[in-house]
């Protein structure tokens, strides 16, 4: 029998279902600013809820923490959004490279990462991603994301709403939906829709597609104070906004810690139900 290699990908499993694959190494062009990602995601029946490289955006990698503008430097991958210019193609893209693994189990592992700009390390990650089963036809998954600026000065983190582009506050935490022919519905507690969920604060938000729902919910209050970024109509995806309104500062040697779990479910659960397993999932 022979021993898995300490960087091979972690398959994490549910009730013994594989249920996602985290890839630690992967070989992209440094456009796509280069990351761990997690891909392919499935519900416990086996429905895909995750892409990798879509031809609409190529740098939206499955399931990860990706931030376009850390001083300057874009790990969100694509374009940069530059003030009084707007999309602009730069020479400035970071990566994030897996450092080792502190646990790895069947359902989640411990991480350790450096976030690395034209050779010079701005951040330490500490990533945390956990597995757990809900019910039989919904599973959870745990993601927490600490970041540790390790420069001896400050350092900020900004989105294309900080740089000047309304409602265009991406990076952090996001995950891009597979793609369908037909537009995944969104909603929360009391209002659905992109246009009213778009840059809302809320507990949980779900996004329901053709047989299969994801229900993300801010599992700190640090979380839930960002506001959600959410794209259905030109895209499935949802993402966890840090810069919002304006740039989250980290001074050298202070962490910022953000916690999501999102609920990957077979069909269709309504507001009731999809509240109950979030407040399931973020009590286990």
């Amino acid at each position: 029998m022979t021993a898995t290699a300490p960087d091979a990908p972690v398959v994490l499993r549910v009730a013994g279902r594989p249920v996602a694959r985290y890839v630690t190494r992967p070989e992209l062009p440094a456009r796509l600013s280069p990351r761990p990602y997690l891909h392919p995601v499935t519900t416990l029946a086996g429905t895909a809820v995750t892409e990798l490289s879509p031809a609409d955006h190529t740098h939206h990698l499955g399931v990860g923490v990706a931030v376009p503008d850390v001083e300057g430097h874009n790990f969100w991958g694509g374009r940069t959004y530059v003030r009084d210019l707007g999309p602009t193609e730069l020479d400035n893209h970071g990566a994030q490279r897996h450092s080792s693994f502190q646990l790895r189990d069947p359902d989640g592992f411990v991480e350790e990462l450096r976030w690395v700009a034209s050779g010079t390390e701005l951040l330490r990650e500490r990533r945390t991603v956990a597995a757990t089963e809900l019910t039989d036809t919904a599973w959870a998954l745990d993601f927490t994301f600490s970041l540790t600026n390790v420069t001896s000065g400050p350092l900020s983190i900004g989105s294309p709403a900080t740089n000047g582009r309304p409602g265009a506050a991406y990076g952090g935490f996001f995950w891009r939906a597979r793609k369908e022919d037909a537009a995944p519905e969104v909603f929360t507690a009391g209002t659905e829709g992109e246009a009213s969920v778009h840059g809302a604060r809320a507990d949980w938000l779900a996004l329901a597609g053709a047989g299969w729902t994801l229900v993300f919910a801010g599992a700190t209050a640090a979380t839930r104070r960002d506001p959600w970024f959410v794209r259905t109509g030109e895209y499935p995806g949802v993402g966890s906004s840090l810069a919002s309104e304006e740039r989250l500062r980290i001074p050298p040697g202070e962490t910022a810690v953000r916690r999501i779990v999102t609920v990957v479910a077979d069909g269709r659960p309504d507001r009731g139900e999809a509240a109950a397993l979030v407040r399931k999932a973020v009590s286990q």
